[in-house]
């Protein structure tokens, strides 16, 4: 993965699986990086301790199979400067996914119709109330049972907060690949996990949405209809019974 040199940015690894690895020569030398080896496991800690080693003004979340530009990058500190109001923004990238976004910036406070946030699309101004947030770790790749969503709840958590959230239309990376909300799921937990944010996020029609989802899954071809009805349905009844996701918003 390339970093490009920026004026005013740098970098910060959070590094599981690093047992026995050297840190590559090409990363050691360079001075706008530090790697923190992590020992926690899941995607939500791995992303919540870079962001507890985290000094800059602005922090923008990655992942570790982006492109990024010194275009890209100096676009999300510009924005920044413009709005000195926002304390978290989200922004675009292109890639496989051909991600569908509003056609023009807006706010966030009320959710645009099939509106979803990717994790490499979000910034906060680190001395905000976005900047006390964090990943909600009982979501996403790693965590028990809920093995997504951890996006959703991120921006679920700020809106509840009254975080100022806006959406810019400003690509700032590429993603190649597929990411998790457009391959074919083949993974239970995956809709555990959306289940489960579908309870949080609208808990008084969650019983309604949830087969409205599962349609919408097997319509796209993800999943069959009753599979992933019956997994939503399990991730909403454990993160009932256990309180998971709950209004206890996830901060430092």
């Amino acid at each position: 993965m390339d970093l490009p040199r920026v004026d005013g940015v740098g970098y910060i690894v959070s590094w599981q699986d690093h047992r026995g690895v050297l840190v590559p020569q090409e990363l050691a030398r360079r001075d706008d990086i530090e790697i923190v080896r992590f020992e926690g496991c899941g995607v939500s800690c791995n992303r919540n301790n870079a962001l507890e080693h985290s000094t800059a003004d602005i922090c923008l979340m990655a992942d570790d199979d982006l492109v990024y530009t010194v275009s890209g990058l100096e676009a999300v500190k510009a924005t920044f400067e413009r709005n000195p109001e926002v304390e978290m923004a989200s922004f675009m990238y292109e890639g496989a996914d051909n991600k569908v976004y509003p056609d023009k910036e807006c706010d966030l406070a009320v959710l645009p119709k099939g509106f979803y946030q990717t994790t490499f699309e979000i910034a906060v101004r680190r001395d905000s109330r976005a900047g006390d947030l964090r990943f909600d770790e009982d979501f996403g790749p790693g965590s028990a049972k809920l093995h997504a969503a951890e996006d959703e709840m991120f921006l679920l958590h700020a809106r509840r907060l009254g975080v100022k959230v806006r959406f810019f239309p400003v690509i700032i990376t590429r993603h190649d690949g597929l990411t998790t909300g457009s391959r074919k799921i083949d993974n239970p937990y995956v809709l555990w996990a959306t289940g489960a944010y579908i309870l949080r996020g609208w808990p008084l029609t969650s019983f309604l949405r949830i087969p409205v989802k599962a349609f919408r899954l097997a319509s796209s071809g993800q999943c069959s209809f009753f599979g992933s009805l019956l997994s939503l349905s399990a991730g909403a009844v454990y993160a009932l019974v256990n309180g998971i996701g709950k209004a206890r918003f996830y901060q430092r």
